[in-house]
């Protein structure tokens, strides 16, 4: 992997890691595209720089961060369904990983789930505390984006609205849960593709992380403020016509599978 591709991948992953369209599946159609062949590293590095992205949101909501014990507990109990599912089911997602016709099948997926979301789900309470029950509850809806093309935000922030928490209520707690879980998934990746990180290829990850963090500033508070005004239609449009491009080359026969 070269350092322009490193950037190029990153700069991707910033920007999606917290909207609504899939991230990951998003970083394998980019890696496709420019032409990376599938290796240790480079699945390690697709999903190592998530926590560069999602380490900006403790910076952003660092008051939020280091406020109480309650906090850590809520988001532990969230955390624990995706921890539980991903040990159990580990190895059929890196399968998962290499399929860009899954990535578009459930792009439009959700795609079309999200045209219709914010009217299914626009009843919301005037308490908007998220409890252990809400909580856990979030964190089951966490489990669906194990699958590439779900998006992790999409599911964790509809899990929310489930529970009649509003679109900004949802879309923070989302974020905040994505702290623990891609720590973790880091973590995880990182112990089973230990040898695949060397001296020549380490600064290429650093700087990845890096590139990712500082974009995904930028991206969640424009995702916030988005959301909030316009909700969910417009990234539900994108993720259809996204994945039906996708299907349309392959079956023109483009060779858009990961090698």
């Amino acid at each position: 992997m070269s350092w322009l591709e490193a950037l190029i991948i990153a700069i991707v992953e910033g920007i999606t890691e917290f909207l609504p369209i899939s991230s990951t599946g998003h970083m394998i159609i980019t890696e496709k595209l420019l032409g990376l062949q599938s290796n240790d590293f480079v699945n390690l590095f697709i999903i190592n720089i998530q926590l560069g992205a999602i380490l900006s949101v403790v910076v952003l909501y660092r008051k939020r961060f280091f406020k109480d014990l309650k906090f850590y507990y809520t988001l532990f109990i969230a955390f624990l369904p995706a921890a539980v599912f991903g040990l159990l089911l580990g190895d059929y997602i890196d399968i998962l990983l290499e399929s860009v016709v899954t990535v578009a099948v459930f792009l439009i997926i959700g795609g079309i789930f999200l045209l219709f979301a914010d009217r299914l789900f626009s009843e919301t309470d005037k308490n908007q505390t998220v409890t252990y029950k809400k909580a856990f509850f979030i964190g089951m809806f966490q489990v669906l984006a194990m699958i590439p093309g779900v998006s992790r935000s999409a599911a964790t922030i509809i899990g929310g609205m489930a529970q009649k928490l509003t679109r900004k209520t949802a879309a923070e707690f989302s974020f905040f849960l994505a702290v623990p879980t891609m720590f973790a998934a880091t973590l995880y990746k990182l112990y089973k593709n230990h040898e695949a990180l060397n001296a020549d290829n380490f600064d290429i990850l650093i700087f990845g992380n890096v590139v990712a963090f500082a974009v995904a500033l930028f991206a969640i508070k424009f995702f916030i403020n988005f959301l909030t005004k316009y909700g969910f239609r417009m990234f539900g449009w994108y993720r259809i016509i996204v994945g039906v491009l996708i299907l349309i080359l392959l079956a023109a026969g483009v060779d858009l599978q990961i090698s």
